[in-house]
């Protein structure tokens, strides 16, 4: 068995274009009020035709429409995604299709459209239930318009998740608590709650380096928000199976734990990574990022890829423990080993083990919640 069938096998697709940039974004997105939608979608589709000559018999597991805003795709493009990926590989039976929409995009006729086409899991970017912050996040639409965005959602899929952003800017740990209850009362069965990061390259990132960025919490006051967020989630019955994902057990987001296990994904459309296992050989592969610039690849070779990398076994290994090691199930130490030729040094996995960073249970270790927010420090421990 190839390492990466441990994990399971994704299609992630990249729609670039949103109706605005938000000034905390460093995804790939662009502004474009003129989209040349049947352009678009015959690019998509000789895309996933050539990444499936290349790769040909696999069965896909998850599929993942990203962005960008996804929910501003026709709903007739999104169905000949799914069924050029279907009639090129073949779509597991409980094969998982999510979609991430922004509220602004939200109408209960394109959802209708959506599910009819396969679509089985939508994740919503609410960001803040506070309509002053989400002026500040640079979000175009209210609290109200979430929440009747999500309504529509929930009548149309099963499976229905939302993000929210913390650290904000004069947020308190108890207005974060506050809030974070009110989204648990909204949720369906799944979470995704991530601190604000400054980014370089974004709005936030300039004004950040010039001081005009104010009131941001400091790093004790993120982590105090950070160990409320996993307290008020594992009581209310959403625990953390990701560093910044929580779900009721098995609404877990299946394509991105195939990311966090270290499987096979195949990215399709500008600015897409991927890692694929090509005659035994992992290798990482990324598009080119400026629409234009890969729409115009795809009209000469088919596809808008930019590059192709071997992945070495050493760092193979790395990944898989960078990735893994965000799952609250933890690392499978036996098959780190067979990624990279031998053990995890043992002086390191003892200071780790003795600090209380990790836990050990047989051949699986786990970040423990004191290890869990410095994981990047443990990391650079176990890897030294």
């Amino acid at each position: 068995m190839e390492d990466w069938q441990n994990a399971g096998f994704g299609v992630y697709i990249h729609w670039p274009f949103c109706m605005h940039k938000c000034p905390y974004c460093d995804f790939n997105s662009h502004v474009s009020r003129q989209v040349d939608q049947l352009t678009w979608r015959e690019a998509l589709l000789s895309d996933i035709r050539r990444s499936a000559e290349e790769l040909p018999n696999r069965q896909v597991d998850t599929v993942f429409f990203g962005g960008g805003t996804p929910s501003l795709m026709p709903p007739e493009t999104v169905a000949a995604v799914i069924e050029e990926i279907g009639r090129v590989w073949q779509l597991a039976p409980s094969v998982e299709i999510s979609l991430e929409a922004n509220p602004t995009s939200v109408e209960a006729g394109r959802f209708a459209g959506y599910s009819d086409a396969g679509v089985n899991r939508i994740s919503m970017g609410i960001q803040s239930l506070r309509d002053a912050d989400l002026k500040t996040l640079g979000r175009m639409h209210s609290v109200a318009e979430a929440r009747a965005a999500f309504d529509i959602a929930r009548k149309q899929f099963d499976r229905v998740s939302f993000d929210l952003i913390y650290a904000r800017q004069n947020q308190t740990v108890d207005d974060w608590e506050l809030e974070l209850s009110e989204a648990i009362d909204m949720a369906v069965d799944h979470l995704s709650l991530y601190q604000l990061t400054i980014e370089d390259g974004t709005r936030f990132g300039d004004m950040h380096a010039r001081g005009s960025l104010r009131n941001l919490p400091d790093d004790t006051l993120a982590t105090d928000m950070y160990f409320r967020t996993q307290e008020v989630c594992d009581r209310r019955g959403l625990p953390a199976y990701e560093t910044s994902n929580h779900a009721q057990a098995g609404a877990e987001s299946q394509h991105n734990l195939i990311y966090w296990r270290y499987g096979d994904y195949v990215g399709i459309g500008p600015g897409a990574h991927g890692r694929i296992t090509l005659n035994e050989q992992k290798l990482a592969t990324e598009a080119y990022s400026d629409p234009t610039q890969w729409l115009e690849q795809v009209h000469k070779t088919g596809w808008g890829r930019k590059s192709v990398e071997a992945v070495i076994t050493e760092d193979q290994a790395n990944e898989y423990l960078m990735m893994s090691l965000r799952l609250a199930e933890g690392s499978d130490l036996t098959r780190y080993a067979s990624l990279k030729g031998r053990d995890l040094d043992a002086a390191n996995l003892e200071e780790m083990l003795s600090g209380g960073f990790v836990s050990r249970e047989g051949n699986k270790i786990k970040t423990t919640p004191k290890g869990q927010p410095l994981l990047n420090a443990v990391l650079r421990q176990l890897l030294a």
